[in-house]
């Protein structure tokens, strides 16, 4: 039992996001019945410095960190203090990782806006009750065994219980499309009407507010149908080959034609590699990014847009570079959420799903994306697939 621990649980949360550290520790706190003090980091870098110091009992990681994202956060941990019992925290969708860092020895992972006081607590009890028995005695084989089979029975119950959160997810889009877009076709067609028989003897201002109307349904239209394409893709099949990404690029391009006017733009796209993808998907991947870039170039009298690829340690990063108005680096864990935007909407358009749907593909390929930015210098989006051979659904040749 905890409470029989001498002093309180010594927890340390890195975690960046102001929201989420105040959630955590409300439900820390929301049992009240175990003693704790808890420390609180907001990037990697000051983590492992206070990490070496000692004194730890129980680390709550995020991983995704301003410095630091995916696996190897947790790898940088991990590898400086092994013996640190460490709980993850991770987003609905990202199940897979948290698979992947539990099989790389976290002791559980807990899903955001999913966990409560108790899951938490009961998470910690296990990271306590397990170091503290590995450095207190020699576990026996059954022991051992038990442990093992404990973690996995409560993997498959919460892979069971995110199964479940997924068909209620299918549910809600079904709801989505039948409930929400009917009546707004109807305002957006009535409106339309009494602009017909109505409009030229209204006043300016009640013509105004007509058009607003308008304008408002339509937007929340394209939102509708851009949260179930994106909802869509969590149930859709990857069906990888070997795809050159250049032809996907070229196509991406011609699409966008329209989007570019009679811009000056000036386009930098190197040789690209030939890989294993979904190319349906990897499609929509470029052409967000590709879009984006456009878009984000549209003050510059003359835009940059370079497309080219890096290798390090058999990787290929593929990255998308322009100078456009980039962004403070400091929200760039917003930048992939559903319905974030960092510009207001009457400088660029958009409906803030685009960069979530680009995630969510690249997680399904087994991939991981970030950008490098800073305010009015343009920015940076670059993104790695899965080595070849190991991406979800992959053929066999």
């Amino acid at each position: 039992m905890i409470s029989a621990t001498p002093g309180p649980i010594k927890l340390f949360l890195v975690e960046d996001n102001p929201a989420d550290v105040r959630l955590i520790q409300e439900m820390l706190s929301g049992t009240g019945a175990v003693p704790f003090s808890l420390e609180i980091a907001t990037s990697l870098a000051a983590a492992l410095v206070r990490l070496r110091a000692g004194g730890i009992d129980v680390l709550l990681l995020d991983l995704g960190l301003p410095d630091s994202r995916g696996l190897s956060t947790f790898a940088s941990i991990h590898d400086a203090i092994p013996a640190l019992p460490i709980i993850v925290f991770t987003g609905f969708g990202d199940q897979s990782l948290a698979l992947q860092v539990v099989q790389q020895g976290a002791q559980d992972y807990l899903v955001k806006g999913q966990a409560d006081s108790n899951l938490i607590w009961r998470a910690i009890r296990y990271a306590v009750e397990r170091s503290r028995g590995s450095r207190e005695l020699v576990l026996s084989e059954t022991r051992v065994r038990h442990l093992n089979d404990s973690l996995e029975r409560r993997v498959a119950d919460r892979t069971a219980e995110l199964a479940a959160a997924n068909r209620e997810l299918e549910t809600f889009t079904y709801s989505v499309s039948h409930d929400l877009r009917a009546p707004l076709r109807q305002i957006d067609g009535f409106s339309r009407i009494l602009v017909e028989h109505a409009g030229p003897g209204l006043d300016s201002k009640s013509q105004h507010y007509l058009h607003r109307i308008q304008e408002g349904t339509q937007h929340m239209g394209r939102l509708v149908d851009d949260l179930l394409n994106l909802a869509q893709l969590g149930r859709q099949e990857v069906n990888t080959r070997l795809t050159p990404l250049d032809g996907l690029v070229n196509d991406a391009l011609g699409e966008l034609r329209a989007d570019m006017g009679d811009r000056v733009i000036q386009w930098a796209i190197g040789s690209l590699p030939v890989v294993e993808c979904d190319p349906g998907l990897m499609k929509i991947v470029l052409t967000n990014l590709l879009s984006n870039a456009i878009k984000y170039t549209r003050p510059r009298e003359v835009a940059t847009i370079e497309v080219g690829y890096t290798v390090s340690d058999g990787w290929d990063t593929i990255f998308v570079r322009d100078n456009g108005v980039g962004f403070n680096m400091k929200y760039a864990d917003k930048l992939f959420g559903v319905f974030q935007r960092l510009h207001r909407a009457d400088q660029f358009e958009g409906s803030g799903v685009g960069l979530a749907t680009v995630q969510r593909i690249i997680h399904k390929h087994g991939g991981e994306i970030w950008v490098e930015t800073q305010p009015d210098q343009g920015a940076t989006f670059s993104f790695t697939l899965a080595q070849r051979g190991a991406c979800p659904g992959a053929e066999s040749p």
